[in-house]
């Protein structure tokens, strides 16, 4: 794993990942491959551009030129970017699909012809859809009920396919919500907080009793690197063992979070598809790999409040607009060719 290529480095949980995987020894270099969409941003990365390590390339894995170029400088390989929210896909969902089925076929097909040693395909737990009862195991059959899942369902299966069939060794992991520093305001805590931080209203959907479970963006990083060190060819491994909260649950402990009260939640018709509860079993990744979550909900939303609160500058220009903020010019950005 001397040479690692991150897709989607400089957005949210990828960006967190790049900062972790360049502390170790055995890692000799790190390429982020970002297109710098309005959820990627380089200012994510932040103190990774103080190691020697790091090479940045502006580009999109839709570029078969591109990628093939970079692939064959690394033999490990992380993919997160995607197109990741869900409201997004219900209004533009062409868009997911050519990124997250045909970006994810163009990165697997480089990664076979220049025989990487291991390749991460990192997904969601959105993808087994909803479950009224009971735990999805990494065995359940897929059941996205939205655009977005099932482009996720579709890459997963894409990149499986090519462990069967080609050999690529390929490892899939599902995660459950993340949360964290550095996410874009669209999502549901990042929404919250800068809205509460503001003083305006926040809004829950339907009664508030859907349940998702909350994982801090670091434990994820670190399943997604057990997986990437230790994970078996052609395996999925989901990562959870965050917290189950309803919206209203969620809602609570934001308020209490930001010093707010109920008087600024008011509810709203629930959108459309919008999954009753998700629920995975994580036992897999623990056995087998060592995972353990290690963040509990009130650090991890008391850290992640005072980020916003104490970084006005990076996110309060997406509430307005989210072409607003585009990547400095003087930060070091490589091109492919390094």
């Amino acid at each position: 794993m001397k040479h690692v290529l991150v897709t989607g480095g400089a957005g949210f949980i990828g960006s967190h990942f790049v900062k972790r995987i360049i502390q170790s020894d055995d890692v000799a270099s790190v390429t982020v491959l970002d297109a710098l969409t309005y959820a990627g941003h380089i200012e994510n990365l932040g103190t990774a551009f103080l190691s020697p390590k790091l090479t940045f390339v502006h580009g999109n894995i839709l570029d078969a030129e591109l990628v093939d170029d970079l692939m064959a400088k690394h033999n490990a390989v992380v993919h997160f970017a995607a197109e990741s929210h869900v409201d997004r896909s219900f209004f533009a969902a062409a868009a997911f699909l050519e990124t997250n089925v045909r970006g994810t076929q163009t990165l697997l097909d480089a990664a076979m012809r220049h025989g990487v040693e291991r390749f991460v395909h990192a997904s969601t737990d959105e993808v087994y859809g909803p479950l009224l009862e009971g735990t999805a195991t990494e065995e359940f059959l897929l059941r996205p009920s939205v655009p977005y899942a099932a482009s996720k369902a579709a890459s997963d299966l894409i990149a499986l396919s090519y462990w069967q069939t080609y050999g690529v060794p390929v490892c899939v992991t599902r995660s459950s919500n993340n949360y964290g520093p550095y996410q874009h305001p669209e999502k549901i805590i990042p929404l919250f907080v800068t809205r509460l931080l503001r003083g305006e209203p926040v809004t829950l959907h339907g009664r508030g009793e859907h349940v998702r479970n909350w994982l801090h963006v670091e434990d994820n990083c670190a399943g997604v690197e057990a997986v990437l060190r230790g994970g078996a060819p052609g395996e999925v491994y989901n990562l959870g063992g965050g917290t189950d909260l309803t919206g209203r649950e969620l809602t609570e402990h934001l308020l209490r979070t930001c010093g707010a009260t109920w008087d600024a939640v008011t509810y709203v018709p629930d959108r459309p598809a919008n999954d009753l509860r998700y629920s995975i079993d994580w036992s897999k990744a623990a056995t087998q790999l060592g995972y353990r979550p290690e963040r509990s909900l009130e650090d991890g939303l008391a850290e992640t409040a005072d980020w916003y609160r104490r970084n006005p500058d990076r996110w309060a220009p997406l509430t307005r607009n989210p072409e607003a903020a585009r990547p400095p010019r003087s930060l070091p950005v490589a091109p492919a060719g390094r």
